[in-house]
C-alpha cells in the first residue's frame, strides 16, 4: 500500500480535518490507501467501498478517563466497547463518552470523522484486541474519508495498549 487515493466524485472534495489527517498519517510513514467514497447508508456497504471485512472498520471514540483525562479507543465495527472490561483494564472506577462539542475541542474532528491521526490533542490510544493480524480502515477526518491499513502496524506507530476491552454489537 501506498499514499494514494482511490478516486471518486468526493475524492477532490476534502476537508480541513482530512487534510489534517492525511499529512499525519504521511509524517507516520506507515503504509496506506486513502479512500474517499461519501455518504454510506451501512457498516457493510462502508467495509465494500473500502475493501474490508465490517469487523475491519475502525471506530476511533473518545473516552473521558477523568476531568481533562480523554484517550482515544479504537473499536472493531462490529463490536463494541464493554464498559466494565475498559473500567477494569484502565484501573478507574467511572469513564464516560465525552459529548459531541468536547470531543471536537479535544480532537478537532467531529463524531464520525475522529482519528487519533492529526488530532489536536496527542491522546493515549488503546486497540481493541481483536483489531490486530489483519487489514483495517480507519477514519481519515471527514466523513467518507477513511485510511487503509495493517493492523499491526497502526497499533505500532501509534503505540497503542492493546486489551480486550469490546463485546460483540
Amino acid at each position: 500500500m501506498g499514499a494514494r487515493d482511490r478516486g471518486s466524485p468526493y475524492a477532490g472534495r476534502v476537508t480541513d480535518g482530512a487534510e489534517r489527517a492525511r499529512r499525519a498519517l504521511a509524517a507516520s510513514g506507515m503504509a496506506h490507501d486513502i479512500t474517499s467514497h461519501g455518504p454510506v447508508s451501512s457498516l457493510a456497504e462502508a467495509a465494500r467501498l473500502r475493501g474490508v471485512e465490517p469487523a475491519g472498520i475502525v471506530k476511533t471514540l473518545v473516552v473521558r478517563r477523568a476531568e481533562n483525562d480523554y484517550l482515544f479507543v479504537l473499536v472493531p465495527g462490529d463490536r463494541e466497547i464493554s464498559w466494565p472490561k475498559l473500567r477494569a483494564h484502565l484501573g478507574v472506577n467511572r469513564v464516560s463518552m465525552p459529548d459531541a462539542d468536547t470531543a471536537r475541542e479535544v480532537t478537532g474532528y467531529e463524531r464520525g470523522t475522529i482519528t487519533p491521526f492529526g488530532s489536536l490533542r496527542a491522546l493515549p490510544v488503546l486497540a481493541d484486541a481483536t483489531i490486530t493480524g489483519r487489514t483495517v480502515s480507519i477514519g481519515a477526518g471527514a466523513h467518507g474519508v477513511s485510511a487503509t491499513v495493517g493492523a499491526d502496524a497502526l497499533v505500532a506507530v501509534l503505540d497503542a495498549d492493546v486489551a480486550d476491552v469490546t463485546e460483540p454489537a
